[in-house]
């Protein structure tokens, strides 16, 4: 159900080519995350100086801010070929050996969630990011021998949503390791100001703050809402984006000035509806809204609580007084007593 919402943070096969049109190609195009591209650009320009490749990189942090991005960024600033694969794509030990030979001296490995590598990969990948070597297993039994290839120095940038499913032994091979934050609103009007550039879209001043306040703080999400804004206006304007427009289209795509969608009101509303606010176990929660334990806990709750309408306690979830706010309804007198 979550993949169809239209403010989901997770990538979807129609983002793939929009995403690719709009990606920066360098440091000074890439808006936001100040503190992460100072580090880089010292980082690049110190291996560029010692003429190696960079150390291994790790990128964690929520869907779509960019992790992508900054990897094929890395790549164009040191002058490198990128290779893209994802930890369950990674299925056999000889697959991961057939993508490390065929690299060349400098280049990068880019592994999007890193965290759901086979742990079986994980053994095969710790002497190829140490020393270079990748050791393969010939025969079995007691015949069985090792056999060692050396590989030439290349870099792997390991993307992950998941922080604490990585096992230490890999973390720790990781020289440089990134957290990427929510960005801040002007941030987000720059990548909608620059997204628009590109697609030739007319997006006037109080349009671009209006749908950067329902973006979530994401800039996949802010691009997303202009693409289908811009078909709006192509539809039912004249093509150009104003606030008006703006407002009635998302409307339509039931995003609200918080940047909830129907499926976040309603787990807020089923809670205090059907369980008198909470407090009230998970699992609950997902059969009186016939959703995934899982998706609840990692899709919707991260952003409704980030928001301060939902609380977790440790007798269950809680609403908020601002998510009675937020919805129009009067807070009750004992909520306060909830969270004793």
């Amino acid at each position: 159900m979550s993949e169809e919402r239209i403010i989901s943070a997770a990538a979807k096969s129609e983002d793939q080519a929009f995403d690719a049109t709009l990606r920066p190609q360098n440091l000074a195009e890439y808006f936001g995350q100040q503190k992460i591209k100072d580090n880089l650009d010292i980082f690049m320009n110190a291996a560029k100086q010692r003429q190696e490749p960079i150390e291994h990189v790790l990128l964690y942090g929520p869907p779509g801010l960019g992790k992508t991005t900054l990897a094929h960024i890395i790549a164009h600033e040191m002058g490198v070929n990128i290779r893209v694969t994802s930890g369950p794509a990674i299925e056999r030990a000889g697959d991961l050996a057939a993508i490390l030979t065929n690299l060349q001296p400098g280049d990068i490995l880019f592994i999007d969630e890193i965290h759901r590598l086979n742990k079986v990969i994980e053994e095969v990948l710790y002497p190829a990011m140490e020393d270079y070597a990748l050791d393969i297993v010939i025969g079995k039994g007691p015949s069985a021998r090792t056999l060692r290839l050396d590989l030439p120095k290349f870099t792997i940038i390991g993307a992950t949503t998941r922080y604490n499913l990585l096992s230490s032994p890999l973390r720790d091979r990781f020289g440089v390791t990134h957290r990427l934050d929510y960005y801040q609103h002007p941030e987000i009007e720059q990548i909608l100001n620059r997204s628009a550039k590109i697609l030739k879209i007319e997006l006037n001043p109080e349009a671009t703050g209006l749908l950067a306040s329902r973006s979530r703080l994401t800039p996949r999400i802010a691009n997303r809402l202009l693409k289908r804004v811009r078909d709006f206006a192509q539809v039912k304007g004249n093509g150009q984006i104003s606030t008006d427009l703006a407002n009635e289209a998302l409307r339509l795509m039931d995003v609200d000035e918080q940047g909830l969608d129907y499926l976040d009101r309603r787990i807020l509303e089923t809670i205090i509806n059907k369980f008198k606010g909470g407090p009230v176990g998970l699992n609950s929660v997902a059969a009186a809204v016939q959703e995934e334990e899982g998706t609840i806990e990692e899709i919707y709750e991260p952003y409704l609580m980030q928001l301060g309408f939902l609380m977790r306690t440790p007798r269950g979830r809680i609403v908020s007084e601002l998510g009675y706010r937020h919805l129009g309804l009067e807070v009750p007198g004992e909520l306060q007593a909830k969270l004793i």
